[in-house]
């Protein structure tokens, strides 16, 4: 059973497939609006996005542009009648998996998705797991007890860099070098800021912190409860 997001104007075709699919056991959501579907895609988990490229709001192809360019990788078969060689490829570099003309028989959109389920479910997991945080860089998502946490870029980016390197001890200069080196007004202070945010939304009450500061050294991340 996989979780699958269909994101097409053609009202008729979508309740076709809806009704193909759930025959397989799959769990369908339907967006109409290309906005609509690219909110959805942000704040939900899927298997498999079956995508349009004509929609109102936004095209599929502004869709998948934006979803690659934050760093979600869930696979995407695009859907469309009558695209040329030239758009059909741009399609695919920016990063469609598949590519299905319409008109097409059930049993072939049925077979392409789980040819690209197949594939995905075979990619290694870049998730990182310390103590009860999970961070995936690639879908830029943080999760506490499986509860997601909002992270500002740099937050995210400063807890990416702590667990990845777990129980090792860092100054503010190394961090400011290694996560802030593109801002060189950056000081030691927006380090102080940066950790105390990112505390504040991870650290339970009258509990340790998981980022600890070791006096007149710097930080570290503490991988042991």
């Amino acid at each position: 059973m996989s979780k699958i997001l269909l994101l097409d104007d053609d009202k008729d075709l979508t309740e076709v497939i809806g009704a193909w699919l759930g025959s397989e056991n799959h769990i369908l959501e339907i967006v109409h609006d290309g906005r609509e579907g690219l909110d959805r895609l942000r704040v939900s988990d899927f298997d498999l996005v079956l995508l349009d490229w004509n929609l109102p709001g936004l095209s599929g192809l502004e869709i998948l542009r934006y979803i690659r360019d934050e760093g979600i990788n869930t696979p995407v078969i695009m859907l469309s009648v009558n695209r040329t060689i030239d758009e059909k490829i741009t399609g695919l570099d920016i990063g469609a998996d598949d590519y299905l003309p319409k008109p097409f028989n059930m049993k072939e959109l049925a077979a392409r998705i789980r040819s690209a389920l197949r594939r995905s479910s075979q990619k290694p997991t870049n998730v990182l797991k310390i103590r009860d945080i999970s961070l995936d860089p690639v879908k830029h998502k943080v999760f506490k007890n499986e509860k997601p946490i909002f992270l500002q870029p740099r937050e995210f980016a400063l807890l990416e860099f702590f667990m990845r390197n777990p129980d090792e001890v860092f100054s503010g200069e190394t961090l400011l070098q290694r996560v802030w080196h593109s801002e060189s007004e950056a000081t030691i202070e927006a380090i102080r800021t940066c950790v105390k945010r990112i505390r504040d939304k991870l650290d339970e009450e009258k509990s340790d912190s998981i980022i600890e500061t070791i006096a007149r050294v710097g930080y570290r991340l503490n991988s042991v409860e």
